[in-house]
């Protein structure tokens, strides 16, 4: 069983632009979400992160190629074509396409203009020349046009519909030389500029084209298909740019959309057939199980709420936040929130149906966040239809009450949202408002539009996902005994323990079998593994399970600060739990094991509960639990019980590829400790010590790399 590859990665380094970048990031969310992660990613990352495994599609926006070169050339470009030639996907859009190519002829001649060379990558054998039409100016729209394109239907033959023509935006981009020529050596036309050209395109006008690379699959473009019409700018500074660009491409966008998913599935991914709506951001409901606490902490953020026109705000440093009384609600309101940071939002002339229209790219941190703070009573299923608080207080109660944790600070206060940016960046990212926030207060939502994870990755947060964030006051004088880089792994462990005890009463859930990787992510065997215990199999009948059994299902991404005597963290955790997409769920788990589903409310309560009970033990005892002995019940006992990496055998990349064998963590700062194996796997003596912060572990392939 191959490793899933979840990850959609838009390089946004050095030579792209700000809004290619965003326009490729919105329409492949769109037509790949949830299945896939669409994360940009920088030129660091490609060159020194082990990124290949995990990644569906690289792709290279639109920008000035010869920025990537500077970049990309060298280590980053071997990475990229080992990555396709094993089976790795790539899209070039415009300066990616001109990157792509083995030569870039860009207005030859032209004095401050001209950029000649050969290139590195050399996935189409010939040259890409530009310009294909005239006027090009660097960060204007002088040049830009609706470039008509004839679709070639017989290469993109994808079982959907695939138009005989469409018109796409176009802005600097190149012509594929005598393409046709090359068909020889694996080339398809995939579209061909219908227009006469400015430049010389030899045999055919090819706008797009598709090669077989060793096991991969490469397409590049000169125009710009992944820019839809309703995300452009108005071109203030050239005549008639609605009226000649934008309303002829909004004309044809469903075609655009539709030449866009055969492109894509031709690249063997799975397209969504319906694009996915842009999500508006809901509001936020503060709650407790006692009304009365909510208003004792609307009360302590008196110092840092103001007063604009009788309304409240919080003012954060990367948020706003109104409070709301339950008697203000209106969908006006929000829809005035949404449509102040739209594109064109000043135009008094646009009907009610225009302005509400969110169907577009947002800058999520300017809508201002609506708070309810509900100190009356809990909210209703009609006010939250997706979160019941009533069913998650009580299974907290109950879960404290089994573990005799009358005084539970964790969940005590839960504030949720059925659609937010990240609950880690609500907290996290506004110092001033979690300044004022308890240890155990809890955000949680059911849909994430910008999940955050650990590094240049970011975690799917589909519905059907569990996404929530803990706040935690940690004290200095702690650090000796209780070192903080440990509470990633308590959250991790937390998260295996709360499923395997879900339900009390029943066993079965124990033997569920979930598992730790370091250094923060959660993997449960994939329900599809002949090695998966189904319901009365006998352990002897199964086989032993592999790394490749494995698929990632959540992971961990705990953020720390430092002021006076306490660290505050901010640990957020996300795991799939109905979403089978990505990879599978813990509900595909449950399924395969005969036993009933999870219900998100119950188990984020019994999360907590697990949570609160291994934070205390760990202040109390410490990693190794009372004189660093490490017993067979200490928190390094359990940890280790649950993690994938006992003995396992890896590469260190960073140490020449020598073999060692993963021996545990440290108990001081929780590096990973390998050991070096010599002669037919023979301890040498040799030990490294490596830091999480520093490593990625490719658990698949049994690689730690250095990050630098």
């Amino acid at each position: 069983m191959a490793s899933k590859r979840t990850n959609v990665l838009v390089y946004s380094g050095n030579g792209s632009t700000i809004e290619s970048v965003r326009h490729c990031t919105w329409t492949l969310r769109r037509l790949l979400s949830p299945n896939y992660a669409v994360i940009p990613v920088d030129g660091s990352a490609i060159v020194k992160e082990p990124w290949t495994a995990s990644c569906a599609l690289l792709v290279m926006p639109g920008g000035a190629d010869l920025a990537y070169c500077r970049t990309l050339d060298g280590e980053g470009n071997r990475r990229i074509s080992q990555y396709v030639n094993r089976g790795g996907n790539f899209i070039g859009f415009c300066a990616g396409g001109y990157y792509g190519c083995s030569k870039c002829e860009f207005e030859v001649g032209h004095k401050g203009m001209e950029v000649v060379g050969d290139r590195e990558l050399g996935f189409f054998p010939g040259i890409c020349r530009g310009l294909a039409f005239p006027g090009f100016v660097y960060h204007s729209e002088a040049g830009a046009r609706a470039a008509e394109l004839k679709v070639n239907k017989d290469a993109l033959s994808a079982g959907g519909a695939v138009p005989e023509s469409f018109r796409s935006y176009y802005n600097g981009g190149g012509v594929f030389v005598d393409a046709e020529n090359f068909k020889d050596r694996g080339v398809e036309i995939l579209a061909s500029y219908t227009d006469d050209l400015h430049v010389d395109s030899g045999e055919g006008k090819a706008a797009v084209v598709y090669r077989k690379i060793g096991d991969g699959n490469v397409i590049l473009t000169g125009p710009h298909p992944e820019f839809a019409a309703a995300n452009l700018s108005k071109g203030e500074d050239v005549p008639e740019y609605v009226k000649k660009v934008i309303e002829p491409l909004a004309q044809d966008d469903k075609q655009r959309v539709d030449f866009l998913k055969a492109c894509l599935t031709k690249l063997g991914l799975k397209v969504n057939q319906e694009p996915q709506a842009v999500p508006s951001l809901s509001r936020l409901h503060l709650s407790s199980s006692k009304a009365s606490d909510v208003a004792e902490i609307v009360s302590s953020w008196n110092d840092i709420i103001t007063l604009e026109d009788g309304e409240e705000h919080i003012k954060g440093e990367n948020d706003t936040f109104h409070l709301e009384k339950p008697s203000q609600w209106s969908m006006s309101s929000l829809a005035k929130a949404v449509t102040s940071i739209l594109p064109g939002s000043g135009d008094e002339s646009k009907t009610d149906e225009e302005s509400t229209d969110a169907d577009r790219i947002l800058d999520y941190d300017k809508v201002v966040k609506r708070l309810v703070a509900h100190e009356t009573e809990l909210p209703s299923t009609k006010e939250t239809p997706y979160w019941n608080h009533h069913a998650f207080f009580a299974n907290l109660e109950n879960y404290n009450r089994i573990d005799k944790n009358p005084d539970a600070a964790f969940g005590k206060y839960l504030l949720y949202g059925e659609v937010v940016t990240s609950t880690n960046t609500i907290l996290e990212k506004n110092p001033k408002l979690l300044k004022h926030l308890p240890t155990g207060f809890t955000a949680t939502a059911t849909t994430q539009v910008a999940g955050r994870g650990r590094g240049s990755n970011v975690w799917v947060s589909p519905p059907g996902s569990l996404m929530y964030s803990v706040v935690l006051r940690h004290s200095v004088a702690l650090s000796s005994t209780a070192p903080v880089v440990f509470v990633q792994y308590l959250a991790a462990l937390a998260t295996v323990h709360a499923v395997q005890s879900y339900e009390p009463s029943n066993a079965s859930y124990s033997k569920l079998p979930i598992r730790l990787k370091w250094p923060n992510d959660i993997y449960a065997l994939d329900p599809a593994s002949p090695c998966f215990p189904s319901p009365g199999s006998g352990a002897e009948t199964r086989p032993t399970p592999k790394p490749k059994d494995y698929v990632k299902i959540g992971g961990v991404l705990v953020n720390s600060s430092f002021q006076g005597s306490e660290y505050t963290m901010v640990a957020g955790i996300g795991v799939n739990v109905a979403n089978a997409a990505p990879t599978t769920s813990l509900n595909a788990l449950a399924r395969a094991a005969g036993l009933a589903p999870f219900a998100t409310e119950k188990l984020l309560a019994r999360i907590l509960s697990v949570f609160e009970a291994l934070y205390a033990r760990f202040c109390r005892e410490g990693w190794a639990g009372y004189g660093g002995n490490g017993g067979g019940n200490s928190l390094e006992a359990l940890y280790y019980a649950a993690w994938l990496h006992g003995g396992q055998v890896v590469e260190l990349e960073a140490e020449g590829g020598a073999r060692a064998r993963v021996k545990g963590i440290t108990r001081d700062w929780g590096m990973l400790v390998a050991e070096e194996l010599g002669w037919e796997d023979r301890p040498t003596g040799k030990v490294w010590e490596l830091m999480s912060d520093s490593n990625s572990f490719d658990f698949m392939k049994g690689l730690v790399r250095r990050k630098t």
